[in-house]
Protein backbone atom coordinates (compact mmCIF):
# COMPACT_ATOMS: atom_id res chain seq x y z
CA UNK A 1 0.00 0.00 0.00
CA UNK A 2 1.32 3.79 -1.10
CA UNK A 3 2.31 5.90 2.21
CA UNK A 4 1.05 9.13 1.49
CA UNK A 5 4.12 11.79 2.08
CA UNK A 6 2.87 14.81 3.99
CA UNK A 7 5.53 16.75 1.65
CA UNK A 8 3.41 16.38 -1.76
CA UNK A 9 -0.09 17.29 0.15
CA UNK A 10 -0.89 13.53 -0.15
CA UNK A 11 -4.37 12.52 1.19
CA UNK A 12 -6.13 9.75 -1.25
CA UNK A 13 -9.91 9.58 -2.04
CA UNK A 14 -11.40 6.61 -1.07
CA UNK A 15 -15.44 7.10 -0.70
CA UNK A 16 -16.75 5.42 -3.67
CA UNK A 17 -20.25 7.23 -3.42
CA UNK A 18 -17.89 10.64 -3.93
CA UNK A 19 -15.89 9.66 -6.31
CA UNK A 20 -19.29 8.36 -8.44
CA UNK A 21 -20.77 12.32 -7.54
CA UNK A 22 -17.82 13.56 -8.99
CA UNK A 23 -17.55 12.00 -11.78
CA UNK A 24 -21.27 12.29 -12.26
CA UNK A 25 -21.00 16.46 -11.85
CA UNK A 26 -17.61 15.72 -14.41
CA UNK A 27 -19.95 14.33 -16.97
CA UNK A 28 -16.58 13.44 -19.43
CA UNK A 29 -17.04 12.44 -22.82
CA UNK A 30 -15.17 10.00 -24.87
CA UNK A 31 -12.78 12.72 -26.87
CA UNK A 32 -12.30 15.35 -24.29
CA UNK A 33 -8.64 16.07 -23.43
CA UNK A 34 -8.77 16.03 -20.21
CA UNK A 35 -5.93 16.65 -17.79
CA UNK A 36 -6.12 15.06 -14.06
CA UNK A 37 -3.40 16.55 -11.69
CA UNK A 38 -1.83 14.46 -8.65
CA UNK A 39 -4.14 11.27 -9.81
CA UNK A 40 -2.51 9.55 -6.30
CA UNK A 41 -4.06 6.18 -5.84
CA UNK A 42 -6.30 6.22 -9.38
CA UNK A 43 -9.96 7.25 -7.47
CA UNK A 44 -10.76 9.44 -10.56
CA UNK A 45 -8.54 7.93 -12.79
CA UNK A 46 -9.75 4.64 -13.19
CA UNK A 47 -13.77 6.12 -13.66
CA UNK A 48 -12.86 8.41 -16.41
CA UNK A 49 -10.26 6.25 -18.26
CA UNK A 50 -13.80 4.22 -18.71
CA UNK A 51 -15.16 7.23 -20.65
CA UNK A 52 -12.48 8.90 -21.94
CA UNK A 53 -10.25 7.84 -24.93
CA UNK A 54 -7.23 9.04 -23.64
CA UNK A 55 -6.39 10.83 -20.34
CA UNK A 56 -3.06 13.17 -19.45
CA UNK A 57 -1.70 13.13 -15.64
CA UNK A 58 0.79 15.16 -14.16
CA UNK A 59 2.06 13.70 -10.64
CA UNK A 60 5.36 14.07 -8.84
CA UNK A 61 5.80 10.96 -6.96
CA UNK A 62 7.76 8.74 -8.82
CA UNK A 63 6.16 5.82 -6.94
CA UNK A 64 3.05 6.85 -8.02
CA UNK A 65 4.29 7.37 -11.25
CA UNK A 66 5.66 3.59 -11.51
CA UNK A 67 2.24 1.91 -10.20
CA UNK A 68 -0.02 4.13 -13.05
CA UNK A 69 2.42 3.15 -15.96
CA UNK A 70 2.18 -0.89 -14.47
CA UNK A 71 -1.88 -0.61 -14.10
CA UNK A 72 -2.69 1.44 -17.23
CA UNK A 73 -2.11 1.32 -20.77
CA UNK A 74 0.23 3.61 -21.79
CA UNK A 75 -1.91 4.59 -24.83
CA UNK A 76 -4.67 5.90 -22.52
CA UNK A 77 -3.25 7.35 -19.95
CA UNK A 78 -0.58 10.33 -20.78
CA UNK A 79 2.23 10.46 -17.65
CA UNK A 80 3.43 13.85 -17.64
CA UNK A 81 6.10 13.40 -14.19
CA UNK A 82 6.68 16.34 -12.96
CA UNK A 83 5.51 19.58 -10.99
CA UNK A 84 1.92 20.50 -11.48
CA UNK A 85 3.31 24.52 -10.42
CA UNK A 86 5.49 24.16 -13.62
CA UNK A 87 3.22 22.05 -16.26
CA UNK A 88 2.89 24.44 -19.26
CA UNK A 89 -0.63 23.34 -20.47
CA UNK A 90 0.48 25.12 -23.73
CA UNK A 91 1.89 21.89 -24.73
CA UNK A 92 -1.79 20.10 -25.00
CA UNK A 93 -4.19 20.78 -27.45
CA UNK A 94 -7.01 23.07 -26.47
CA UNK A 95 -9.76 23.18 -25.24
CA UNK A 96 -8.62 21.55 -21.97
CA UNK A 97 -10.63 19.72 -19.55
CA UNK A 98 -8.40 19.46 -16.17
CA UNK A 99 -9.23 17.56 -12.92
CA UNK A 100 -8.30 17.21 -9.67
CA UNK A 101 -7.79 16.65 -6.03
CA UNK A 102 -5.57 19.27 -5.57
CA UNK A 103 -2.89 19.21 -2.75
CA UNK A 104 -3.91 21.67 -0.29
CA UNK A 105 -0.70 23.17 0.50
CA UNK A 106 -0.43 24.53 -2.62
CA UNK A 107 -3.80 25.12 -4.04
CA UNK A 108 -3.70 28.88 -4.16
CA UNK A 109 -0.47 28.88 -6.47
CA UNK A 110 -1.80 26.26 -8.39
CA UNK A 111 -4.98 27.84 -8.86
CA UNK A 112 -3.36 31.28 -10.26
CA UNK A 113 -0.84 29.22 -12.50
CA UNK A 114 -3.54 27.29 -14.05
CA UNK A 115 -5.57 30.62 -14.60
CA UNK A 116 -2.63 31.83 -16.64
CA UNK A 117 -3.74 29.19 -18.90
CA UNK A 118 -7.72 30.30 -19.29
CA UNK A 119 -8.02 30.84 -22.64
CA UNK A 120 -7.40 26.92 -23.33
CA UNK A 121 -9.57 25.80 -20.79
CA UNK A 122 -13.02 24.44 -20.90
CA UNK A 123 -13.93 23.93 -17.38
CA UNK A 124 -11.81 22.42 -14.28
CA UNK A 125 -13.07 20.89 -11.00
CA UNK A 126 -11.08 20.72 -8.29
CA UNK A 127 -11.16 19.37 -4.76
CA UNK A 128 -10.11 21.78 -2.44
CA UNK A 129 -10.11 22.81 1.51
CA UNK A 130 -13.57 23.99 1.81
CA UNK A 131 -12.48 26.83 3.11
CA UNK A 132 -10.15 27.85 0.12
CA UNK A 133 -13.19 27.31 -2.31
CA UNK A 134 -15.36 29.42 0.04
CA UNK A 135 -13.03 32.17 -0.61
CA UNK A 136 -13.07 31.49 -4.33
CA UNK A 137 -16.90 32.14 -4.84
CA UNK A 138 -17.37 34.79 -1.80
CA UNK A 139 -19.53 37.77 -2.83
CA UNK A 140 -18.14 41.01 -1.56
CA UNK A 141 -18.96 42.47 1.87
CA UNK A 142 -18.69 38.88 3.12
CA UNK A 143 -16.03 37.32 5.38
CA UNK A 144 -14.40 35.13 3.12
CA UNK A 145 -14.06 37.92 0.35
CA UNK A 146 -10.47 38.70 -0.35
CA UNK A 147 -7.46 38.67 -3.18
CA UNK A 148 -8.63 34.95 -3.84
CA UNK A 149 -11.59 35.75 -4.84
CA UNK A 150 -11.11 38.85 -6.94
CA UNK A 151 -8.53 37.69 -8.73
CA UNK A 152 -10.29 34.12 -9.65
CA UNK A 153 -13.49 35.68 -10.08
CA UNK A 154 -11.96 38.40 -13.02
CA UNK A 155 -11.35 35.38 -14.98
CA UNK A 156 -13.89 32.72 -13.97
CA UNK A 157 -17.53 31.64 -13.10
CA UNK A 158 -16.98 29.36 -9.99
CA UNK A 159 -19.36 27.28 -8.47
CA UNK A 160 -19.19 25.53 -5.05
CA UNK A 161 -21.47 21.43 -6.03
CA UNK A 162 -20.30 19.04 -3.43
CA UNK A 163 -19.26 18.86 0.17
CA UNK A 164 -16.38 16.10 0.67
CA UNK A 165 -15.86 15.16 4.48
CA UNK A 166 -12.42 14.31 5.91
CA UNK A 167 -13.61 11.12 6.34
CA UNK A 168 -13.60 10.47 2.53
CA UNK A 169 -9.83 10.31 2.75
CA UNK A 170 -6.98 8.08 3.93
CA UNK A 171 -5.21 9.39 5.72
CA UNK A 172 -8.22 11.86 7.01
CA UNK A 173 -7.19 15.56 6.71
CA UNK A 174 -8.12 17.53 9.22
CA UNK A 175 -10.70 20.42 7.17
CA UNK A 176 -13.58 19.68 5.13
CA UNK A 177 -13.38 19.61 1.52
CA UNK A 178 -15.51 20.48 -1.65
CA UNK A 179 -15.66 20.24 -4.70
CA UNK A 180 -15.92 23.45 -7.21
CA UNK A 181 -16.54 24.38 -10.96
CA UNK A 182 -14.58 26.86 -12.75
CA UNK A 183 -15.79 28.15 -16.25
CA UNK A 184 -13.85 30.94 -17.84
CA UNK A 185 -15.20 33.67 -18.60
CA UNK A 186 -16.02 34.99 -22.36
CA UNK A 187 -12.87 37.29 -23.40
CA UNK A 188 -15.83 39.94 -23.67
CA UNK A 189 -16.20 40.16 -19.79
CA UNK A 190 -12.63 40.73 -19.53
CA UNK A 191 -12.54 44.36 -18.26
CA UNK A 192 -7.92 45.14 -17.54
CA UNK A 193 -5.61 46.61 -19.86
CA UNK A 194 -3.08 45.67 -17.64
CA UNK A 195 -3.26 42.84 -15.49
CA UNK A 196 0.11 42.61 -13.80
CA UNK A 197 -0.95 45.90 -12.27
CA UNK A 198 -4.32 44.89 -11.62
CA UNK A 199 -2.85 41.89 -9.54
CA UNK A 200 -0.87 44.84 -7.55
CA UNK A 201 -3.73 46.53 -6.76
CA UNK A 202 -5.97 44.17 -5.23
CA UNK A 203 -2.86 42.79 -3.41
CA UNK A 204 -2.56 46.37 -1.71
CA UNK A 205 -6.09 46.64 -1.35
CA UNK A 206 -6.34 43.62 0.71
CA UNK A 207 -2.94 43.89 2.10
CA UNK A 208 -4.40 45.50 5.10
CA UNK A 209 -8.46 44.23 5.33
CA UNK A 210 -8.87 46.98 7.83
CA UNK A 211 -7.76 50.17 6.32
CA UNK A 212 -9.78 52.02 3.86
CA UNK A 213 -9.03 52.07 0.29
CA UNK A 214 -7.57 55.76 0.96
CA UNK A 215 -5.12 53.92 2.95
CA UNK A 216 -4.28 51.04 0.90
CA UNK A 217 -3.97 52.44 -2.59
CA UNK A 218 -2.60 56.23 -1.84
CA UNK A 219 0.19 55.00 -3.72
CA UNK A 220 -2.27 54.32 -7.12
CA UNK A 221 -5.00 57.08 -6.61
CA UNK A 222 -5.04 60.65 -5.09
CA UNK A 223 -8.64 61.83 -3.83
CA UNK A 224 -10.08 63.36 -7.31
CA UNK A 225 -9.14 60.60 -8.50
CA UNK A 226 -11.57 58.35 -6.12
CA UNK A 227 -14.07 61.24 -7.22
CA UNK A 228 -13.80 60.30 -10.95
CA UNK A 229 -14.44 57.09 -10.25
CA UNK A 230 -17.15 57.18 -8.05
CA UNK A 231 -15.78 55.30 -5.56
CA UNK A 232 -16.02 55.96 -1.46
CA UNK A 233 -12.08 56.47 -0.52
CA UNK A 234 -13.63 55.11 3.14
CA UNK A 235 -14.73 51.95 1.89
CA UNK A 236 -12.41 48.83 2.69
CA UNK A 237 -11.35 46.25 0.09
CA UNK A 238 -13.53 43.87 0.74
CA UNK A 239 -16.59 46.05 -0.14
CA UNK A 240 -15.71 46.24 -4.06
CA UNK A 241 -16.27 44.10 -6.79
CA UNK A 242 -14.18 42.95 -9.74
CA UNK A 243 -15.58 45.39 -11.99
CA UNK A 244 -14.74 48.37 -9.40
CA UNK A 245 -11.38 46.94 -9.43
CA UNK A 246 -10.99 46.86 -13.24
CA UNK A 247 -12.36 50.46 -12.80
CA UNK A 248 -9.37 51.48 -10.79
CA UNK A 249 -6.53 49.61 -13.04
CA UNK A 250 -7.78 50.82 -16.02
CA UNK A 251 -7.82 54.61 -14.52
CA UNK A 252 -3.93 53.95 -13.14
CA UNK A 253 -3.09 51.90 -16.57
Amino acid sequence: MHKARKRFGQNFLVDEQIIADIIRVIRPEAADIMVEIGPGLGALTRPLLQRLNQLHVVEIDRDIIARLEKDYPQDKLIIHAGDALKFDLAQLPAPLRIVGNLPYNISSPLLFHFSDYCERIHDMHFMLQNEVVERMVAEPSTPAYGRLSVMLQYRFYMEKLLDVPPESFRPSPKVDSAIVRMIPLPASEVLVQNEKLFAQIVAAAFGQRRKTLRNTLKAYLTEDDFVRLGIDAQLRAETLGVAEFARITNECG
